[in-house]
């Protein structure tokens, strides 16, 4: 069987390397509350893996609050995230084991981002883990975040690989859909339940980054 060559590696952040996605739903729920806006902690995993603008700007067509009011909620959430992280993040399950495995393989690896710089910075140094990456890139830099292809592209281009020679790893539907508009092959390891149309865009499902090894990872170059 002919193997497909494999250039880079690209990994998501929130939910798949640190378990910050309560930190997301408690800071957006605690900040949206003083507009008005009440959310519940479900419906903040409505906006799972979207850029933190998008994410004020998709509660607000849905529920506006005055024009006057509002207009430093992403930097409010942002802030608190970032306090939050710096003071009690973790590191998910097999984190540092595949960061390892495919260092060992020689592969550069890349971290992709719907985030602000400044919480994948607090990520990276919370975790000790900025030494592995070649490239730390974020859709603050790109026109539009995740779905949209952008971030994936911006980070391919700046590793110098075909989006097709990468694989991205992702833990929501939106940053699934937005490896996969890109062109990469994915590897989905779900906070939630996926739909079933998210479900069959992955390449692979995992329950944990521990379970990816070297039979999983030949079944890329394989299959």
């Amino acid at each position: 069987m002919k193997t497909k060559p494999i250039s880079a590696v690209v990994f998501d952040m929130d939910g798949l390397l640190i378990d910050s996605e309560p930190f997301w739903r408690q800071a957006e729920i605690d900040t949206f509350a003083e507009v008005g806006v009440d959310l519940t902690w479900e419906e903040c995993g409505e906006t799972l893996g979207r850029r933190i603008d998008e994410v004020v700007q998709y509660w607000r067509e849905r529920r506006p609050w005055k024009e006057t009011e509002g207009e430093d909620l992403a930097e409010k959430i942002v802030q608190r995230v970032v306090q939050l992280i710096r003071q009690d993040g973790t590191a998910k399950p097999g984190m540092k084991n595949i960061l390892g495995f495919f260092q060992e393989k020689g592969l550069p690896l890349a971290l992709c981002s719907g985030s602000y710089f400044r919480i994948i910075d607090a990520v990276v140094d919370r975790l000790e883990i900025r030494s592995f990456f070649t490239i730390l890139h974020s859709a603050e830099l790109e026109r539009q975040g995740k779905p949209a292809p952008d971030v994936y592209l911006g980070t391919c281009k700046r590793l110098g690989v075909s989006p097709q020679e990468a694989i991205a790893f992702e833990d929501s539907p939106s940053g699934i859909r937005s490896a996969k508009s890109a062109g990469l092959r994915c590897v989905a390891v779900p906070e939630q339940p996926l739909t079933p149309e998210i479900f069959q865009l992955a390449d692979m499902h995992l329950s944990s980054l521990d379970e990816f090894g070297e039979k999983e990872f030949l079944s890329f170059l394989q299959g």
